[in-house]
């Protein structure tokens, strides 16, 4: 992947971190730039964005220190995607990391074209959240 492209990832892996850019932001940044998905990895400390033309880039996150639960609590997953969804006070990505890894989330894929996030499990447990209309 060329460098423009990798400093565009690392942009909006940055503006999530440091709480500047939010989702629909980063969402639209990575559409208008080719970009068909990303995968958070907490396992690995890894944000992988992919274009459809089969190229990607790996790049590390610092959201990852925390222990993931050993079975996925959905209700709390969910009740965390909401407080991100709504930007409740205090909202940061590193406490979302947090709870949803406390929750039993070792990651997650999102999907433009699909319109959705996939959260997952340490055994496969999945959570579907379609993106807001």
């Amino acid at each position: 992947m060329d460098s423009r492209l990798i400093q565009i990832a690392q942009t909006c892996l940055d503006g999530a971190e440091r709480n500047t850019m939010t989702f629909p932001q980063i969402v639209g940044t990575l559409m208008e730039e080719g970009f068909e998905s990303y995968a958070i990895d907490y396992r690995r400390s890894t944000a992988t964005y992919f274009r459809a033309d089969g190229d990607s880039v790996m790049l590390p996150i610092s959201q990852g220190n925390s222990p993931i639960a050993a079975a996925m609590d959905i209700d709390a997953v969910r009740a965390a995607i909401r407080d991100a969804q709504q930007l409740v006070p205090g909202y940061t990505y590193a406490g979302f990391s947090s709870k949803i890894m406390a929750a039993g989330c070792a990651g997650y894929m999102v999907s433009f074209s699909g319109r959705r996030a996939v959260y997952f499990g340490r055994t496969a447990e999945i959570h579907v959240e379609r993106f807001p209309e």
